[in-house]
């Protein structure tokens, strides 16, 4: 049990997440209340083993997860399904789930900040998180992609387009 505003920060370099369930035998997920600055963008990509939850609870932020028929188009944000669907410009409320091996992403275009609920199974997402925090802290927020390439591999994350802050 956790009060208002409990659990384990993890900032740095852009990233600002709140741990609130940690990973380990007990645990099926790692649950976390994340901060999207304007301008973020997590790049499109893809887990071969993982799921993901997301709910919006404040602000405004674009959610993709399907299959585009391009994976080749750069930026995600002009990627369109078989169906004709694009992505969605969620609030609070809005939900994305994202199955195993479907490319998913988001951003927060806009010039406020916006808050995210987030659980990943398998557990253990807040190591990545932790390292993900010090690279980019350690490089002022613009990592080598070599760098983010191999950590998002060590995490069973497939990196499709590009992490930026706008």
């Amino acid at each position: 049990m956790l009060p208002p505003g409990g659990g384990r920060l993890i900032q740095g370099g852009g990233v600002d997440v709140t741990l609130k369930v940690a990973g380990g035998e007990n645990a099926l997920a790692s649950t976390f209340v994340s901060r999207i600055p304007p301008g973020y963008d997590v790049g499109a990509h893809v887990h071969r083993h993982g799921e993901e939850l997301f709910y919006v609870l404040e602000g405004t932020v674009d959610l993709l997860a399907f299959e585009p028929v391009d994976r080749g188009v750069s930026d995600w944000h002009d990627w369109v399904a078989a169906d004709g669907r694009s992505y969605l410009r969620g609030g609070p409320g809005s939900v994305m789930f994202v199955p195993s091996g479907v490319p998913h992403a988001f951003s927060n275009l806009s010039d406020k900040p916006a808050r995210l609920f987030f659980q990943a199974a398998p557990s253990g997402h807040e190591n990545y998180f932790m390292e993900l925090a010090e690279l980019l802290e350690s490089s002022a927020g613009n990592p080598a992609r070599e760098e983010m390439v191999e950590l998002r591999e060590k995490y069973d994350i497939a990196q499709l387009t590009e992490l930026r802050r706008k």
